[in-house]
This record gives structure tokens, C-alpha cells and sequence, in this order.
């Protein structure tokens, strides 16, 4: 009974590590090219290559492996360091969001009125 719960607990943290992983990816996928450039990381297709081999070591190999641990690594530092400084930099907000504009701004900057 003690494996089996074992066994359960690996399989959701599998399934996290997977999602993390599948995360990371897409975000990578729909981040802008000069982004990486101007943040000082390396370039997107290496983050596109680490992050989907992370995604298939994570699916393939077991968690007490080395493989999906360096995988989740990959994926951790994507998340807590790349990530973050895409966003400082602007360059691609990622999944189509828009900027933090004001309600009244128009497509062409900010609506006055015809002050």
C-alpha cells in the first residue's frame, strides 16, 4: 500500500513537471526574437530546444533519473530568470496581451477629447 502511494505521489509530480515544462515552452514559443537579445539571455531557439527536450525527458525517463531532474532545472531557471527579465525588457508580452493602457486610449495613443 506504501508504493502505491508512492507510486501516485511520482505520477503527479510528474504531471507537474510536464505542465512546468509545457509552460515554459509555449511562453518561449510566443516570446519575440530581440526580446532575448536585449534581456542578455541566450537566443530563443536554445530555450525553444532545452525546453522541449525538458518536455520529452519529463515524459519519457523516470522521475529518479537524472534526465527530468535536469529537465525541471532547465525549466525552473527559464521560468524564474528568463522570463522575468523578457518582461522587463517589453519585448513581446507574450500570449497576444495587450500593454497596460489606460481604458480611454485608442488605438493610435491616448483620447482626449479633441482637447
Amino acid at each position: 500500500m506504501l508504493m502505491l502511494g508512492f507510486a501516485g505521489f511520482l505520477g503527479i509530480l510528474k504531471i507537474i513537471l510536464m505542465a512546468l515544462s509545457a509552460f515554459g515552452l509555449f511562453d518561449a514559443a510566443f516570446r519575440r526574437e530581440d526580446a532575448f537579445r536585449a534581456a542578455d539571455k541566450q537566443n530563443k531557439v536554445f530555450w525553444l530546444i532545452i525546453l522541449g527536450i525538458a518536455l520529452v525527458v519529463s515524459y519519457l525517463f523516470s522521475l529518479l533519473s537524472i534526465l527530468p531532474i535536469a529537465g525541471a532545472v532547465a525549466s525552473i531557471v527559464y521560468l524564474v530568470d528568463v522570463r522575468p527579465a523578457l518582461a522587463q525588457v517589453g519585448g513581446g508580452r507574450g500570449w497576444g496581451r495587450r500593454g497596460k493602457g489606460s481604458s480611454s486610449d485608442g488605438p493610435y495613443g491616448p483620447w482626449n477629447g479633441g482637447r
